[in-house]
């Protein structure tokens, strides 16, 4: 199994040409989920062809207008699609305040079942379950309240290890689900055959981070230890520690340096600053510290295994 992740926004602050604020589209399980919703999200997923009927859950970090002003039009484009299916919006108090005012002053009241939870805590906490998928949110070091998001597989049913099962011949098929679940076979002389001598191991699970806007935080390592990739914010390069620290924002450096220290398989950097030219440096700054380093770039999916 694998995850995959379409990058539809990765710059801060303002969109410019080929720029767009922060945007995630990530497929898992057969969860379709949309990570932050920036300026111009909706046409990013034109863009990508994605479809908008895929989405039934959307993950604010937080509520700065990078983040989420792209929300209202999404939120009315699925108004004007004749949407039914009900919408569940993830993210800080105040953003139901903030998404109902402007469909109240424009009397343009959605058609579907708009829910919000809205999030308080300071420490991480489970906000979605399914039977196969869970996501905690990850407490982040901003300027306002702020959260990223770990999205995790559920530990799978245990593999058939249909070689050996051959030689008993007493387990049918319909005994198969119950050796996927873990549980020995007893046979019609009573004797057991253990479950681990006729299954495998689950396939391992797959896990994303996503730590939008933050400063250089380790309170995150442990709940974003051993991931299979993380997206950490990487607004600038080192020659701007101070204003990185100024802003609550981090550095490609410290980037790498969460993840070296979280024993994370792959850093996916983004949420540069308009004012470099180049991403090369910023990969190059990262290497030092975490190898298995890549630049964020829009239109891209990755597919994390």
């Amino acid at each position: 199994m694998s995850l995959k992740l379409t990058i539809l926004g990765c710059h801060s602050a303002t969109p410019r040409v080929n720029a767009n604020p922060t945007s995630q589209f990530l497929q898992i399980k057969n969860h379709h989920f949309l990570i932050d919703c920036g300026e111009g999200t909706q046409v990013q997923l034109r863009k990508n062809k994605i479809k908008f009927s895929k989405i039934n859950h959307i993950f604010i970090s937080h509520l700065h207008g990078d983040h989420m002003f792209g929300l209202i039009g999404l939120i009315s484009s699925f108004r004007l699609l004749n949407r039914e299916k009900e919408l569940h919006i993830y993210g800080p108090k105040g953003l139901k305040d903030i998404i109902t005012l402007r469909l109240k002053l424009s009397d343009s009241w959605t058609h579907y079942k708009l829910i919000f939870h809205e999030l308080t805590s300071n420490s991480s906490e489970l906000i979605f379950e399914s039977k196969s998928v869970e996501v905690y949110t990850i407490p982040l070091d901003h300027r306002i309240y702020t959260n990223g998001f770990l999205f995790k597989e559920k530990q799978g049913e245990r593999q058939l290890d249909m070689n050996a099962i051959k030689n008993e011949p007493e387990i049918d098929i319909c005994d198969y689900q119950n050796l996927k679940n873990g549980k020995d076979f007893i046979k019609e002389d009573g004797s057991v055959i253990l479950n681990t001598s006729v299954t495998k191991d689950p396939k391992p699970i797959i896990s994303y981070a996503y730590c939008s806007d933050t400063k250089y935080t380790e309170s995150i390592i442990p709940i974003i230890e051993n991931v299979d990739c993380l997206y950490h914010e990487s607004t600038f390069l080192k020659d701007r520690t101070d204003l990185a620290e100024k802003t609550k924002h981090a550095t490609s450096e410290q980037a790498a340096m969460i993840a070296s220290k979280a024993k994370v398989k792959q850093l996916l950097l983004g949420h540069y600053s308009g004012r470099y030219k180049s991403k090369a440096p910023f990969l190059e700054e990262a290497k030092v510290y975490f190898q298995n380093s890549i630049l964020a770039e829009e239109g891209q999916t990755y597919e994390i295994k």
